[in-house]
């Protein structure tokens, strides 16, 4: 197996150059790969790979030259800034280190150009199996097929999915009109050009008709929309995988409709081969983390088939509430949220890996070497996640400890799995914790397991309350732990039950003559709110 090849300085610019990005100064004619992107920040000294790509976000003009040889230092082969006149300072240092420096075109994001970039780049660091070719192009890479097909036509395309995503496109998109550039570089169609395809019935017909349909730009009746666009529906059989749309003036002459559908049949070969990498690689990643996390003799080999091998690891696990969702639906926004984590961690420690194992999704987190508390960087790090996908997805995550060796790796998911029981069953109100945060509610759920592998059952004055609701749904026990919890506070106790105070002083009589408990105690007070919490049905 050989590790799948990743793009070059000289292809990125190939690429991205019309729209994105710009040869500021420097060689961008380097030989061999990027090793992978990595986004400075002089508070958080991060990892870096072999030939980083490095993205300078919101760098001042005064310390340009200071990051180029701080970047050259550590073997960068590029370095993108905004886009700027360079000073002769700068071309020494950019000459200096022997990198490119390129620039971000104006009117395009960091967030844009970091999603484009790891399109192109196509990284992947597990083996895969040597290199494929599907009509001549390489398997699976659809920037080629989109250049392939550009030039099959004479005209700028992009290669969409059915929700009008962007895949992939090709070179000369500056050809295009506005729309076209603000699509590309959102990789995605916009809601408001989106809503006029299908109000007019475009897409309808799209995904009806074999042959190509063509979009009058007088139709649409939009400013930024000024050239002809020209789309087929990409198909395997009867399914609709996607589209290709092209920038495309004049008659649609019988060979320009040929040209199209033979490109469609090339495209749908590679995107049937994207789908089915993705569900393999999926599948491999899992058995990997999966083998290293149960420890034994192929523990070390999946590490480092991982990449992560002889490095100091966090376990983290993170899953839904357990009262989230029916369990048809379950699985789909697990998988949702496997994939949210993993591109999270590959911004923010690269060399993680994430995979879905038994229903929570596990990621690996290398330490970095002299980077602090590790469990404290793994906090921010997964509290940075929670905060950009709590609104969709209520994640709850527990932070294991950090292992030096397998059983250390071992170690670290079972404190994440202990921190994880607890945050999912909702005994706390922290979505992120470490094992220093839920100690103690960990320890009771241990000894609730316990009484009930033993079969305890509640005995003496919490036995008579139980009953005693039974019968009569009196609300006793729930009146006395609400009490509990509020350190006797009656009036903050009945707000939380939603009663009146006076309601709330006569069930405490009530409990005091049916149970024999006297509330004046402190260690009757303990004793029965232990039993509460192991003992109780909950």
């Amino acid at each position: 197996m050989s590790q799948r090849p990743r793009a070059s300085l000289g292809r990125v610019l190939g690429d991205l150059g019309d729209t994105l990005l710009e040869l500021l100064c420097g060689d961008p004619d380097h030989e061999g790969e990027i090793g992978g992107i990595v986004i400075d920040d002089p508070d958080d000294e991060p990892l870096f790979p072999a030939r980083a790509l490095v993205l300078g976000v919101g760098v001042p003009g005064a310390d340009l030259a200071d990051l180029v040889r701080r970047m050259g230092a550590h073997g960068a082969v590029g370095v993108v800034v905004r886009s700027r006149p360079v000073s002769p300072e700068v071309r020494a240092a950019v000459q200096e280190q022997g990198l490119a420096l390129l620039g971000l075109r104006r009117g395009a994001t960091w967030a844009q150009l970091t999603a484009l970039l790891r399109s192109v780049l196509a990284e992947d660091d597990i083996a895969t199996i040597e290199q494929e070719s599907l009509g001549g192009l390489p398997a699976g890479d659809l920037f080629a097929v989109a250049n392939a097909v550009a030039a099959l036509l004479d005209a700028p395309i992009t290669i969409e999915d059915r929700n009008s995503r962007v895949l992939a496109f090709s070179g000369r998109q500056d050809e295009g009109d506005p729309s076209r550039v603000e699509t590309v570089i959102g990789r995605q169609v916009p809601e408001r050009y989106a809503r006029l395809l299908t109000d007019l019935g475009i897409f309808r017909d799209l995904y009806r008709q074999q042959g190509p349909v063509v979009v009058d730009p007088a139709d649409l009746g939009h400013q930024a929309v000024t050239k002809q666009r020209v789309a087929i529906a990409v198909r395997a059989g009867d399914e609709v995988l996607g589209s290709i749309w092209a920038v495309m003036e004049g008659e649609i002459t019988p060979e320009r409709a040929a040209g199209l559908t033979e490109s469609a049949h090339l495209v749908a070969l590679h995107l049937l081969r994207v789908r089915a990498g993705a569900d393999v690689q999926r599948r491999l990643r899992t058995d990997l983390v999966s083998t290293a996390l149960e420890g034994g003799a192929g523990a070390q080999e999946a590490l480092a088939r991982l990449g992560i091998a002889g490095r100091r690891l966090i376990v983290v696990g993170a899953s839904l509430p357990a009262d989230h969702e029916r369990d048809s639906e379950r699985a789909a926004e697990m998988n949702r949220l496997t994939d949210a984590f993993a591109v999270h961690l590959a911004a923010t420690a690269p060399q993680a890996a994430v995979a879905l194992v038994g229903g929570i999704a596990y990621g690996l987190i290398p330490v970095l070497p002299g980077g602090g508390d590790a469990e404290d960087r793994a906090v921010r790090v997964v509290q940075e996640f929670h905060d950009r996908v709590g609104a969709s997805l209520p994640v709850v995550a527990g932070i294991g400890s950090v292992g030096a060796d397998i059983a250390g790796l071992m170690q670290s998911r079972a404190v994440a799995d202990r921190v994880l029981r607890v945050l999912r069953d909702g005994h706390v109100t922290q979505r992120v914790a470490r094992l220093a945060d839920v100690q103690t509610p960990s320890l009771l759920l241990e000894l609730r397991d316990l009484a009930q592998a033993r079969g305890e059952r509640a005995v003496g004055p919490l036995a008579r309350l139980l009953e005693y609701d039974e019968h009569s749904d009196a609300g006793l026990v729930e009146s006395l732990e609400a009490w509990l919890d509020a350190l006797g506070d009656v009036t903050a106790a009945a707000h939380a039950l939603f009663i009146h105070p006076n309601t709330l002083r006569y069930r405490l009589r009530r409990i005091t003559e049916v149970s024999g408990l006297d509330l004046g105690d402190p260690e009757q007070r303990f004793t029965v709110m232990l039993q509460l919490r192991i003992l109780a049905p909950r």
